[in-house]
């Protein structure tokens, strides 16, 4: 039930990032700094704390978005679900257990995890703390 809950949160959490980005211009569009006081704090029931950062089109075409995350120790942002775009995960801080193709690989703080069109995975904080890290979305269906 818990994971149902964090699913549905972390949904309408990127429905209503998604939804702020709609109703602006492309925020790639030119060369800009993006500052932490721009990027509104969720928390999720477990105590995970998303950071939307920006939804946009780069002017070769592609799709991107980026958001940060910080788990608690022991914590899982979602349950393992499949993406319809690539991502590219940047441990900034903590360890992740990163679970695809079934195996479990651990990625500790500079650590840098690449998910391919379509797989099935999930991350955990494995670690003693917090784990944060900021996830790049290219391509594909970036709003989900």
């Amino acid at each position: 039930m818990k994971r149902l809950a964090l699913a549905a949160w972390l949904l309408a959490w990127a429905a209503a990032s998604c939804a702020a980005q709609l109703a602006g211009s492309n925020p790639l569009a030119t060369t800009r700094v993006f500052s932490s006081d721009e990027m509104t704090a969720k928390t999720a029931p477990n105590g995970t704390v998303g950071r939307f950062v920006f939804n946009g089109t780069l002017a070769s075409g592609e799709a991107v978005a980026v958001h940060e995350t910080m788990q608690p120790a022991g914590t899982a942002p979602n349950p393992a679900h499949r993406i319809q775009h690539s991502e590219v995960i940047v441990v900034e801080e903590g360890t992740l257990e990163f679970e695809h193709d079934g195996k479990a690989e651990r990625a500790a703080a500079g650590s840098i995890i690449y998910v391919a069109l379509g797989t099935l995975h999930t991350i955990k904080n494995v670690g003693d703390g917090p784990a944060r890290y900021v996830v790049i979305q290219i391509g594909g269906d970036t709003k989900k």
